[in-house]
């Protein structure tokens, strides 16, 4: 075991240890916890945002893309968010203890399926460090211990905000190591955690391809994937262009680099002629790049040929794919054939078309006439997320408090012996 292995091994079993500790706490002190480290970061706003300032100093010093860098920055109404989640998910209901079914067999045995801790769940993302609070929030809420690994350009940031978060658990009286922060920027940080078998239960990596595939190939417990976000919005023939507009719009531009953001939108060619030209309109006042197919291309002024690649890309920035499509069963294709199966969305009046989309795009959240940024944790009422799963077992889509539970089968009896 070389030295690295050795100091990831040791921080991870004292977080095991702790996660018991938080599995046996009382709900009422897993909430007074997640309450003090709310008021620990903000106590703590001046350390937090020096820290995020050397980090986005050194993020730009680098030449990281301006996506990247927007997703790394913090300032008082982002950290107050922060806060707020913690908040908002001590105020949830908590899963842990949750009867989800029971029944008596003839013999008279009792089993009951009750919800429990997962124990100890490691995280591994890049760039966001508000996904240190929202997955230590969650965790925590949710009885069990995490080890964190951000990335490196954040690494300033989220030891600050760890920190303060694990002030809270001690002010509580439950045990900071319960959420632990790698505090190494080595690659092979990665490949050391997804070996501790037995001592980490599931690991979760939110981030691009590359981070994927390298979670997936060395880890030896189970893996629930924050997959890209190659998201879509199809205007059908049978759209409002009123309301579709404002939601293509808010879809790309109110945050172009969050994953649920759209990337391809698919037009019906009965529409196109008049919606794509308005649509030209609004993306160039928010300078949005179009990305066309040969005949969208000749409706949107401004727009440049798109390639199949183009297609495949989540671009995270403001640049929009637009295709026009002879109508839904074209569209159904385009989005199974070249989108990630993330958040997907079909813009129309008429029902039995969008109930057609919504049975047949297999992603995890399917949109009828509503913006796909609303595939979020807290959006969806979970207070937060750890991530979103685009997988089709345990969790899929946002993953809040219950996607971080397992159950047990309690089976009481009266002497029963099996014949």
């Amino acid at each position: 075991m070389n030295e690295l292995t050795a100091k990831v091994t040791a921080l991870a079993a004292a977080a095991k240890k702790a996660a018991r500790k938080v599995a046996l706490a009382p709900s009422a002190v897993r909430d007074r916890a997640l309450r003090a480290a709310a008021a620990a970061l903000r106590r703590d706003e001046s350390a937090i945002l020096a820290a995020n300032a050397e980090d986005l100093a050194a993020a730009r010093s680098k030449g990281l893309a301006e996506a990247m860098v927007d997703r790394l920055r913090l300032d008082p109404g982002r950290l107050e968010a922060v806060a707020a989640a913690c908040e908002a998910v001590a105020g949830l209901p908590d899963p842990v203890g949750e009867v989800i079914e029971q029944w008596s067999r003839p013999n008279g045995l009792r089993i009951v399926k009750r919800r429990v801790p997962i124990g100890l769940v490691a995280i591994i993302f890049e760039s966001r460090p508000n996904v240190t609070v929202d997955a230590a929030a969650l965790c925590l809420k949710s009885g069990n211990g995490c080890v964190l690994r951000g990335g490196s350009e954040a690494l300033r940031t989220n030891l600050a905000l760890a920190a303060s978060f694990a002030a809270g658990l001690r002010e509580a009286g439950l045990p900071g190591e319960a959420v632990t922060l790698l505090p190494f920027t080595d690659r092979e940080a990665v490949p050391a955690l997804g070996s501790l078998r037995g001592v980490v239960d599931v690991i979760v990596p939110r981030g691009g391809p590359g981070l994927i595939e390298a979670v997936s190939a060395s880890a030896r417990m189970p893996v629930i994937k924050h997959d890209a976000g190659v998201c879509h919005v199809y205007v059908h023939a049978a759209a409002d262009l009123a309301k579709a507009l404002p939601i293509i719009v808010n879809a790309k531009c109110q945050r172009p680099s969050a994953c649920n953001a759209a990337e391809t939108v698919l037009v019906d060619a009965a529409v196109a002629p008049d919606l794509l030209p308005r649509l030209a309109r609004e993306l160039a006042a928010r300078r949005t790049e179009v990305r066309a197919c040969p005949r969208a291309l000749a409706l949107m002024p401004g727009a440049t040929a798109a390639t199949e690649q183009d297609f495949r890309t989540e671009h995270l920035s403001l640049v929009l794919n637009v295709k026009v499509v002879a109508g839904l069963d074209e569209a159904v294709d385009h989005v199974e054939s070249l989108g990630s199966h993330h958040s997907d969305a079909i813009l129309t009046e008429d029902a039995e078309a969008a109930r057609a989309f919504l049975a047949q795009v297999d992603s995890a959240c399917v949109y009828w006439n509503a913006s796909t940024r609303f595939t979020d944790g807290g959006e969806f009422g979970f207070g937060a997320e750890v991530g979103i799963s685009t997988e089709r077992l345990h969790a899929r889509g946002p993953m809040g408090l219950r996607e971080l539970t397992t159950w047990k089968f309690e089976v009481s009896g009266d002497g029963q012996v099996r014949a």
